[in-house]
């Protein structure tokens, strides 16, 4: 099943999406004599009656005893999950971690291999399709980051990598936008990214549940690995190829060791971590090598004002984000103390 968030006067909605058109399911379940709430926080707070629910709307739709008029093309989405209780955002793929250390002229690091990690990012900054107004530091070197993201649909703590799929309520597309020049800056100190990454993060445009992947799913020694090709574009342009059965660390792993010792709930959303090729980093530092080894000149390729990134992964859908200046003018960068 695919679930949308759209917007509601100044309120959401959550719905269904069935060939193209949008069933609110709080609307939905009250024709069908069921009671159910309307939004993505509330469905997933009791997600598996919320997905028989579903099913029964799924069903009846199909049967021709309930129809929408609400065509996904004629509502704003929103991120799938609004609102949702945190945000994690993995490491999970070896290939964009090794490129990227081999780019700076790092050995890569042992200790990928041991344990897989994740960092807090900003849950309260988190939107869906459409455009997305950005302060100037954020232009210092904007870069997009391909990945897929989970959302968890039940309580658990010590979550066992061998039980961890079944607290998966859903799969979205993640575009963890990154401000290289804010991020770089900052990590100097150690503490991991800060302003850097806390600005925006995109998701959609569904929230896809794990049934629908059954025959792309196999089951590997520490969860289950999902064969599904993801792939970026610039300004239409194809940038990134890559798929997530490529991930080092399965889904499972990252949510054992986000469990540990802490109640994860449903609505935390736990992201892959980039695939390989999936950012400007990785692709502009390997671009860098290739022209210092040939003689040739080499200009980096970040996202620009007006510029428009479409990231796609198979059976997800298609997440479209435009980038614009807000035009404030503000800059932190600017305000910098100097050491005498």
């Amino acid at each position: 099943m695919k679930f949308a968030s759209f917007e509601s006067g100044d309120s959401y909605l959550t719905g269904l999406v069935i060939d193209g058109n949008i069933y609110p399911v709080q609307a939905m379940a009250v024709q069908l004599e069921i009671d159910c709430p309307a939004k993505m926080e509330d469905l997933l707070n009791e997600w598996e009656r919320s997905t028989e629910v579903a099913l029964r709307i799924t069903d009846a739709v199909k049967a021709g005893k309930l129809s929408s008029q609400l065509k996904i093309e004629d509502v704003k989405l929103l991120s799938p999950v609004p609102k949702p209780t945190s945000c994690r955002d993995g490491y999970a793929f070896r290939q964009h971690v090794m490129t990227a250390r081999r780019n700076r002229g790092v050995e890569m690091i042992p200790e990928f291999d041991e344990y897989p990690v994740f960092y807090f990012t900003n849950h309260q900054a988190v939107f869906g399709p459409g455009e997305i107004l950005l302060e100037e530091d954020h232009f210092a070197s904007l870069d997009f980051e391909l990945e897929c993201a989970v959302v968890i649909g039940k309580s658990g703590k010590n979550i066992l990598s061998s039980e961890a799929d079944n607290y998966i309520a859903g799969f979205m597309i993640m575009n963890d936008l990154s401000a290289r020049v804010l991020q770089m800056e900052e990590m100097k100190l150690n503490l991991g990214p800060a302003k850097g990454k806390d600005f925006a993060t995109t998701f959609g445009p569904y929230m896809v549940t794990p049934d629908e992947f059954a025959d792309v799913t196999r089951r590997g020694e520490f969860g289950n690995i999902y064969s599904l090709a993801m792939k970026a574009f610039h300004n239409g342009n194809l940038i990134s190829e890559g798929d997530v059965s490529q991930m080092n660390w399965t889904f499972a792993e990252l949510i054992e060791r986000a469990s540990y010792g802490v109640v994860l709930r449903p609505g935390d959303i736990i992201g892959s971590g980039t695939v390989g090729t999936g950012c400007y980093l990785e692709l502009n530092g390997t671009a860098a090598l290739e022209a210092r080894k040939n003689g040739e000149p080499f200009t980096p390729v970040w996202i620009k004002d007006g510029d428009t990134m479409t990231l796609e992964i198979e059976r997800l859908g298609s997440l479209t984000n435009s980038f614009k200046n807000s035009g404030t003018g503000y800059s932190i960068l600017k305000k910098k103390k100097k050491v005498n």
